[in-house]
């Protein structure tokens, strides 16, 4: 007897590539986990640039380079969900990726000058290696699985021309192009890669390991707050004989564990459980962790960069570019984890959203009164993030609301 559709989606035959059903339970492998290690230098990149380019169109462009950034790391961790990276083909792929994940990190702080093409030759690579990867490696055990990457890269073939034009343009409006181009990669998963004929990839098709998938976005968030204590460390530079640099580093520090614990106090756990009770996990996981996490990462993004101007400057004037970020960043991160815990099953947090309010607040009153430091906006952030977090565990006890929004 042949094995059952979902052992074929998910596990593949015995002696495959694809993973061998686990009751959907694996841990990330520990080649995984070194394939997340070049995500750590393009974080540390993206903050760079923005804070070198700390404007309206820097910020564009800094959006537009994590996005891509994002969709490299999230496709990879995807493919290793349904294939195993124990296996030596799988490996290699993962070592081929590392290699244009670092071409196209260490392009990041030139890819609006003259490394574009750098840039676009690692993105669209990772692309190309996945499709043929998949499409080769699942055609026999899933063909499913491989039409779904024939879906996936007819539509990166048609958003290339954008990326490629973008990178050979004038830098000036490269951002358009290649804004356009990012556009059309994440509308594709959204209607499932529909095309003409051939129709939209079965929801079924998709199903992944939540708990799996998971495991590899918590890795991230960590990697993504780890980054802020690197930029914590690299700033202050022992500068302790300084108090505002002392208090700064203390402000920092304390912003990103009361960070961690909106993410990991409660919610990780939720979020397993919900992932073991749902049907359509594909499409309830790109929901959650390929379209929502990319806030919670954007907002940690723009803290490191909030963090490093407070290290840097702690007693000067507040200007606001600086308090933008430095309550825009721990707004835009409660608002991904407000949008993630919803779409796991929490009710919607009455704490998150107040503390979104009050951190816009603070922005408008700040810089209309222009008399306070970084160093007083720091920890007045911090003040609303651990009300956030007080707010979070008392409506966790009162109700933890897991499973509330399960698919039927």
């Amino acid at each position: 007897m042949g094995p059952s559709e979902g052992d074929e989606l998910m596990g593949g035959r015995r002696g495959g590539l694809l993973r061998e059903e686990k009751n959907g339970r694996y841990e990330p492998s520990p080649v995984e986990l070194l394939f997340d290690l070049v995500f750590v230098f393009a974080a540390t990149q993206l903050s760079v640039f923005l804070l070198k380019h700390l404007d309206l169109t820097g910020l564009l462009e800094a959006f537009v380079l994590l996005l891509a950034v994002w969709w490299f790391w999230d496709h990879i961790v995807w493919t290793t969900n349904w294939f195993n990276p124990d296996k030596w083909p799988v490996r290699l792929v993962l070592f081929v990726a590392m290699g244009l994940g670092l071409v196209m990190s260490t392009s990041i702080l030139g890819a609006f000058e003259d490394l574009g093409v750098v840039f676009v030759v690692g993105y669209l690579g990772m692309h190309v290696l996945r499709g043929a990867f998949i499409i080769v490696a699942a055609w026999r055990e899933s063909r499913e699985l491989a039409m779904n990457l024939v879906r996936a890269s007819i539509w990166v073939a048609i958003s290339s021309p954008l990326w490629i034009i973008g990178a050979v343009a004038d830098p000036q409006q490269r951002v358009w192009w290649w804004l356009a181009a990012i556009a059309l990669n994440y509308f594709g998963p959204a209607v499932r890669y529909w095309l003409p004929v051939i129709g939209r990839s079965p929801v079924e098709s998709w199903a992944v390991s939540g708990h799996h998938i998971s495991e590899r976005a918590q890795l991230f968030v960590i990697i993504a707050l780890g980054e802020s204590v690197l930029v914590m460390g690299f700033t202050f530079r022992g500068d302790w004989m300084n108090p505002a640099s002392a208090f700064a580093l203390f402000a920092t520090l304390v912003g990103t564990l009361l960070l961690w614990l909106i993410y990991f106090n409660n919610t990780a756990g939720v979020a397993q459980k919900f992932f073991e009770k749902a049907r359509e996990s594909g499409r309830l996981a790109a929901n959650a962790y390929t379209y929502l996490h990319l806030v919670i990462v954007a907002g940690i993004v723009l803290v490191a960069v909030g963090d490093e101007l407070v290290l840097a400057h702690p007693d000067d004037p507040l200007d606001p570019s600086t308090a933008a970020v430095v309550f825009g960043g721990p707004a835009l991160y409660i608002l991904g984890n407000l949008l993630f815990k919803h779409s796991v099953g929490y009710r919607w947090l009455k704490s998150n959203i107040i503390g979104i309010l009050v951190l816009i607040l603070l922005f408008l009153l700040t810089t209309a009164l222009g008399s306070l430091t970084p160093l007083i906006a720091s920890w007045l952030a911090n003040a609303v993030i651990l009300a956030v977090v007080i707010g979070e565990e008392v409506a966790h006890r009162r109700s933890p609301a897991v499973g509330a929004n399960l698919a039927p």
